[in-house]
């Protein structure tokens, strides 16, 4: 199961929780509304954590150590890591995967994976960790003259769930003090700022013209029952007077 899936299914229960508690709540009440205000800010987290797994980041380094390493993937961690790489058979638990070591320019260390993602999600289309890899060991093995590099990846390190970000680009720059414009960044949120006020438009406007005129006719609808069933409460209380009158009932003794 890719990351997508993996994503779209915990989603797909909030969704549904978040139904079935609404529920629970009448129409226009106060818990409905904390409900609704805080479903909406927990789906803005989840957002924006999938954003931040997802979207691009640069960090300046030195490549200190390339290797493979066979990794055993387990439930709890398999979300975090691509699929096998293209042309190779896919095994189940275990997989060899290449690793970068890196340090940045305060002496810190961090460690990259190093995956194809193929065209599954995200959809970086990568089919050379290997070529990548080779030139990791180039430059790490530049001793002498420490090159920088800025390497482009994405994901977390979670060390507790051994995950590790997978690195997409290795490129060569000037130095240390080098900062990357996140023009992919910029351009993705823009787009997707665009389309989320588009999906509101489209919604606003289909609820102008669709939804509301139902609400109106049903809620008229439910007014004028409501206003005939009085009618005839009243009209059956008075004629059972009435009736209670012709029998005498209700004359005092």
């Amino acid at each position: 199961m890719s990351t997508l899936m993996y994503w779209g299914l915990f989603l797909g229960l909030l969704a549904i929780s978040v139904g079935i508690l609404l529920l629970r709540y009448p129409a226009g009440s106060r818990g409905r509304r904390n409900l609704r205000w805080g479903s909406w800010g927990l789906i803005a987290l989840i957002v924006g954590l999938f954003l931040h797994y997802t979207l691009p980041r640069h960090a300046v380094v030195r490549v200190v150590n390339t290797y493979n390493r066979v990794t055993t993937l387990g439930w709890e961690n398999r979300i975090f890591y691509a699929s096998p790489d293209t042309g190779t058979a896919e095994q189940t638990d275990t997989r060899d995967i290449r690793f970068i070591d890196v340090a940045y320019p305060d002496n810190t260390v961090m460690v990259f994976r190093n995956e194809d993602t193929g065209w599954v999600w995200p959809p970086y289309f990568k089919y050379d960790s290997a070529t990548l890899q080779a030139r990791a060991a180039n430059f790490a093995q530049q001793t002498a003259t420490p090159q920088w590099v800025s390497v482009t990846y994405y994901g977390w390190r979670i060390p507790i769930l051994s995950t590790y970000p997978n690195a997409v680009r290795i490129r060569e720059v000037a130095g240390p003090d080098v900062t990357i414009f996140p023009w992919a960044n910029i351009i993705v949120l823009t787009l997707l700022a665009l389309v989320i006020l588009f999906v509101r438009r489209m919604w606003l406007q289909f609820r102008q013209r669709m939804v509301d005129p139902v609400a109106v006719e049903i809620t008229d609808a439910l007014d004028g029952i409501e206003s005939r069933t009085d009618e005839r409460m009243k009209s059956a209380r008075t004629d059972w007077g009435r009736f209670k009158a012709w029998l005498g009932l209700g004359q005092k003794s």
